[in-house]
């Protein structure tokens, strides 16, 4: 018979199984024997009158009922660690803010965008997490992150209950080492015919944009690397391996820290930058402070 309420160590103890894959790593996880464990799973199982677990072989893999248990259980949990960190930042007075930044987003970029979250009066502590846009979208869905900062906009139709707030958008230069620059900053852009470029994996917004401008120009690349994580990328090109794209916006930074010369401006490639949240209202203070340094000239004069 089902319990009108539910026990909440039981589901605790069945959200670390999931979380763990097994009872076995779960048990070591919580300092308990195995069969303490596996006896909370039956007890709670009962409870909610579902099987929460199917065995496939050696494998314990969730039931259907289990996939959406574990939905709540993700919110649940999650908010008893935020009230955690909340009472924690009582003490210290500091602000968390809790950012997903999409694995495409140029790393100087990203800097620059929080770095007005950092000059708030009320002390800030970031908290930055860096995935694919798609899994930064479903934590943001489960208020696991309060911004996710990202290159693209939200797709149309989604069934996600977030919204985009454009920051910025900035036109792209090529831009490269101060040899690569010597050689094919003359003539540009008749002159990267052949030239050796790093470039975005297709699955990237800009290497969309970027192959329709190689295109109309009549200029075929040798490109000798295309990546996903663009700090790995903009590492290479600092090594001089190739040419890359980069935002004008952050010209002054390419040249300080990554010793990348304008080669030439691309005007007609632009790159657009936006915040994504739960509400369509600004409510924390810092993602706040992201919007207006990047809307009145923080960042994007490009």
């Amino acid at each position: 018979m089902k319990n009108a309420v539910t026990n909440f160590r039981h589901l605790y103890y069945f959200w670390v199984v999931a979380k763990e894959g097994s009872i076995t790593r779960a048990a070591e996880r919580l300092n308990l024997a195995i069969q303490t464990v596996s006896s909370q799973i039956t007890l709670l199982e009962q409870s909610l009158g579902k099987s929460l677990f199917t065995q496939q072989g050696r494998r314990l893999v969730l039931s259907e009922a289990g996939r959406l248990a574990l939905t709540y259980a993700d919110q649940i949990f999650l908010l008893g660690e935020q009230m955690q960190d909340a009472l924690d930042q009582s003490s210290t007075l500091r602000t968390r803010l809790s950012v997903g930044i999409s694995d495409s987003l140029p790393k100087l970029t990203a800097y620059r965008l929080l770095e007005a979250a950092t000059r708030l009066p009320t002390p800030v502590r970031l908290v930055c997490s860096e995935d694919q846009y798609e899994a930064l979208l479903a934590d943001l869905a489960l208020h696991k992150l309060d911004v996710v900062l990202t290159d693209r906009a939200l797709p149309s139709g989604g069934t996600l209950r977030v919204f985009s707030h454009m920051l910025f958008e900035s036109e792209m230069t090529v831009v490269g080492t101060a040899d690569l620059a010597k050689i094919y900053a003359q003539d540009f852009p008749k002159k990267l015919n052949g030239a050796p470029f790093l470039l975005p994996t297709r699955n990237n917004a800009l290497r969309v944009k970027i192959d329709e401008w190689f295109e109309l120009q009549g200029v075929h690349p040798d490109v000798v690397g295309e990546f996903e994580d663009n700090a790995l990328l903009n590492t290479f090109g600092r090594r001089g391996l190739g040419l890359f794209f980069a935002p004008a916006a952050l010209a002054g930074d390419l040249l300080e820290q990554l010793q990348a010369l304008l080669v030439g401006r691309v005007p007609e490639v632009r790159e657009q930058f936006y915040a994504i949240l739960n509400e369509r209202k600004i409510q924390h203070p810092a993602v706040e402070a992201i919007l207006s340094a990047a809307q009145h000239g923080g960042l994007g004069g490009g």
